[in-house]
């Protein structure tokens, strides 16, 4: 096709918003274009929600093993097969993975190039091939989906010294001796509990005063005790200052308000953040405005300010969540395939923190709800009031509800506790069929499974004004 290969949509990026974007142009008749830098499926399939949680789950299994004497049954010493963890995460890996690339290659209209992308004006890019070489794409649209990359912060001594991120960390083919975590979020945390629970001392250092930025304090707190419970060591308002090898070990400086502490470890994992990828991609040579992280910035429909371009999934910002990512393609396909007028505005966004138990959000926090002069009503009930719960023995958490004092709706709520993310889901299908927390508090759920605390949750002795 002479110098270039021409397209009517190019998508860049095969994460959970790109891989069924492409697929649906191409099956609404346009030539397609999908270009992937490393593998198909994106963050989540391959370094983020499928490997990790195939890994929580091994740490769920030692974690109960240990207590199976609270339950009456007695077993041996238990040993870790990391190697066998490992196994069986990049088993369900390549099962993801290939299962996408496979419909991927059977769509018509539709050729998968495996290269880095880079623009060179708003309506081409270049193409550097994985198996070498260059190809010029030109593009009638184009639909960024390139995600982001562990941000590696500005340490002093990092350079010299060897390190994990989230995703080398689940290549390890040994438990750590003690796993240093710099960051207090859910990847730091989630990594956290389960390498102490596979067997390894962990320190995690939070720069600011609570775990979890954005999250009620409450909510914060009962996290920390959780972790604490666990045997994991916590510093918060520490500082990161200074990271240096000695010998087979790490030693990491810190800063605890005015006093300065060595900290001790065998390895070290980075868990300050991801960066999106669009200084790979050159986005400035399209002429796309970006913020000051460098994310994309869209609008409601995300459309970029280049017409023509869209971006979705975590580079455009916001939450960078998979079902955030695999929405943003439900509301391009509408848009431009179905000729619908779908947009982001109102749209709640729910998430699960795998830590054990479970942390279920949607909606606003009570901090949020503050914030904005709401007139609300908190309802809050611990996990240990809760039959299902103690049946099974995980009453560690609560369960809260913001509710609209004068409307009755839930604003917002945050289950901590065993299968929190599911029993956050009920709450999110009440919010979306806008049904007063009375019609929670009045229904008949089955006994005993634990949505039947939502009856519980909305007694009036569990409302704090």
């Amino acid at each position: 096709m002479g110098e270039f290969d021409q397209y009517q949509a190019i998508v860049i990026g095969s994460g959970q918003g790109g891989t069924p974007l492409c697929q649906a142009l191409a099956n609404a008749g346009m030539r397609t274009a999908i270009v992937e830098r490393a593998h198909v499926g994106g963050t989540c399939v391959n370094e983020g929600c499928t490997p990790t949680k195939t890994m929580v789950a091994s740490g769920r299994v030692a974690y109960l093993a240990r207590r199976s004497a609270d339950y009456g049954v007695h077993t041996g010493d238990i040993r870790i097969d990391m190697g066998r963890i490992r196994e069986r995460k990049r088993a369900i890996v390549n099962s993801f993975r290939d299962g996408n690339q496979g419909r991927i290659e059977k769509t018509a209209n539709l050729d998968l190039i495996f290269g880095e992308a880079r623009f060179t004006d708003p309506h081409t890019i270049q193409v550097r091939l994985k198996n070498g070489g260059e190809r010029t794409l030109k593009g009638a649209q184009f639909f960024i989906n390139a995600g982001c990359r562990p941000a590696v912060p500005s340490l002093e001594g990092l350079k010299s010294v060897p390190y994990l991120d989230s995703t080398s960390i689940m290549e390890l083919d040994a438990v750590p001796e003690h796993l240093l975590v710099i960051g207090g979020g859910y990847i730091g945390l989630e990594f956290g509990q389960l390498f102490r629970r596979l067997g390894s001392q962990v320190t995690v250092v939070q720069r600011s005063a609570q775990l979890f930025n954005g999250e009620d304090p409450d909510v914060a707190a009962e996290v920390l005790k959780i972790l604490q419970q666990d045997g994991i060591e916590v510093l918060l308002n520490t500082k990161a200052e200074r990271v240096a090898k000695d010998g087979s070990q790490i030693k990491l400086g810190v800063a605890v308000g005015a006093e300065s502490r060595t900290l001790s470890g065998s390895h070290l994992l980075l868990a300050t953040g991801r960066v999106p990828n669009t200084d790979v991609l050159d986005v400035g040579a399209a002429g796309l405005a970006t913020d000051d992280g460098g994310f994309i910035r869209v609008n409601s429909k995300l459309e970029t300010n280049v017409p023509g371009i869209y971006a979705l999934g975590d580079i455009k910002g916001g939450p960078a969540f998979t079902h955030i990512s695999y929405d943003d393609f439900r509301i391009i396909r509408t848009n431009l395939i179905d000729k619908g007028k779908a947009s982001t505005d109102g749209r709640l966004v729910p998430y699960t923190v795998f830590i054990d138990p479970q942390l279920g959000r949607v909606g606003l926090t009570e901090t949020q709800a503050r914030a904005q002069n709401r007139k609300i009503r908190i309802a809050k009930m611990p996990m240990s009031y809760v039959a299902r719960a103690l049946e099974v023995d995980e009453t560690r958490g609560f369960m809260k509800a913001i509710v609209d004092a004068d409307s009755g709706q839930i604003l917002g709520a945050a289950v901590l506790g065993i299968e929190g993310g599911e029993v956050m889901a009920m709450l999110q299908l009440a919010m979306m069929g806008k049904l007063p927390y009375t019609a929670l508090y009045n229904a008949v759920f089955a006994h005993p499974n634990l949505s039947e605390a939502l009856n519980n949750l909305f007694l009036k002795a569990n409302f704090i004004e």
